[in-house]
């Protein structure tokens, strides 16, 4: 952990202080330039706890007190204040300390002792009071403000990274809308007509099926390179609308469903989003039909109504046709990825989605959606 930058850099401010109480300690006292406030003191005791206090500025980041207790014992041995000051300072700026002024006042009365015991004092109590407390209290002043600036840029980083998380989450989310939408619609079309080929006795009903599955195919390999390449350059406009409803309709009724359709929007009436949005649900309404119900009566919806768009996929069982295909029940709500996926669709637009059976043993999709995208 010690090779990160700024571990190396605080360490390196750390040695450069205790280097600093050094030199104002040691040398005064090895040519004799120091005052105790007990009349001098062994050179041997001054240059101790000069030599304590330099060391007590490289924990100064984990407690504060061996600096505040050493400062002080070595400003009344050697007569030395400034390592006093980055005493206090260290106190607020690195550990918000409880009744920190107290103990300031406490270094104040220590440094009013030393300077006015020193013998190049003027001797002013007027004077020492004040160089006392601007010495003392302006550092401590100085380091709650450090204190506070450091704490502000913590929580904006922190910040930042729990947006960054956030946003890589929903990108990652709609990117897996968007392969889900995708894949699964093209593959199921794909599998139904290999499954009608298996059935096919004539030459050219295989041929026109084997074309629907390459199709498909062609239309599943350009929307998912439409994909990555809005992916690539952040730009582009979503791969479909509600123009391509009538196609997808088209499709469910080549394969062999009974589908209706009823598309009353105006051309430019939805913005791209909404209008892929209804488009998502509408394929995946058909692809869920087409596992679950195929030998149903499927109805379309895709309409303008007040400030809103109503779009909605619902099957009903073909009473009409008692000889068809034994119906299967609905899914069950939640089932699988796809709903889920339109679920949040509709969130992000600020709509209203539903999802679930019918009285009459079908199943709808719906969803009311505003005719503005909300923005952020």
């Amino acid at each position: 952990m010690w090779n990160k930058p700024g571990v190396r850099g605080d360490w390196f401010v750390d040695a450069a202080l205790a280097a600093a109480v050094i030199a104002f300690t040691i040398p005064t006292t090895l040519i004799g330039y120091s005052f105790s406030i007990w009349g001098g003191a062994p050179d041997e005791i001054e240059i101790a706890a000069g030599v304590i206090t330099a060391a007590a500025m490289l924990v100064r980041r984990r407690t504060p007190w061996p600096a505040i207790v050493a400062s002080a014992v070595c400003a009344c041995v050697t007569g030395q204040v400034v390592p006093m000051i980055l005493a206090v300072f260290s106190m607020t700026a690195e550990h918000r300390v409880r009744q920190w002024q107290y103990v300031a006042l406490a270094m104040t009365a220590v440094y009013f002792t030393v300077d006015y015991r020193s013998p190049h004092s003027d001797h002013s109590i007027y004077l020492n009071v004040v160089r006392a407390l601007t010495l003392i209290y302006l550092p401590a002043v100085v380091g709650t403000w450090v204190h506070a600036y450091r704490r502000l840029i913590r929580d904006l980083r922190i910040g930042v990274r729990e947006r960054e998380e956030i946003a890589a989450s929903e990108e990652r989310r709609k990117i897996a809308r968007e392969m889900h939408d995708t894949v699964t619609h093209a593959v199921t079309a794909m599998v139904l007509n290999a499954g009608m080929v298996r059935d096919a006795a004539e030459p050219g009903e295989i041929r026109e099926l084997t074309a629907v599955i390459e199709d498909k195919g062609v239309q599943a390999l350009g929307e998912l390179r439409h994909l990555l390449t809005v992916l690539r350059h952040e730009e582009g406009d979503l791969a479909e609308g509600i123009e391509a409803i009538a196609r997808l309709v088209g499709e469910a009724q080549a394969s062999g469903l009974k589908v209706d359709l009823r598309l009353d929007v105006p051309q430019g009436a939805l913005p791209r989003q909404i209008s892929h949005a209804c488009y998502r649900l509408v394929q995946e309404g058909l692809s869920n039909v087409h596992k679950h119900a195929p030998d149903s009566l499927v109805h379309v919806t895709c309409e303008v109504s007040g400030d809103q768009v109503a779009v909605s996929v619902v099957d009903t069982p073909d009473r009409a046709d008692p000889g068809g295909k034994t119906i299967r029940a609905a899914p069950s709500l939640g089932g699988g990825y796809g709903l889920a996926g339109i679920r949040e669709r509709v969130s992000l637009a600020q709509g209203r989605f539903f999802s679930g059976p019918t009285p009459d043993g079908g199943f709808v999709l719906s969803a009311w959606l505003p005719l503005r995208f909300p923005h952020a």
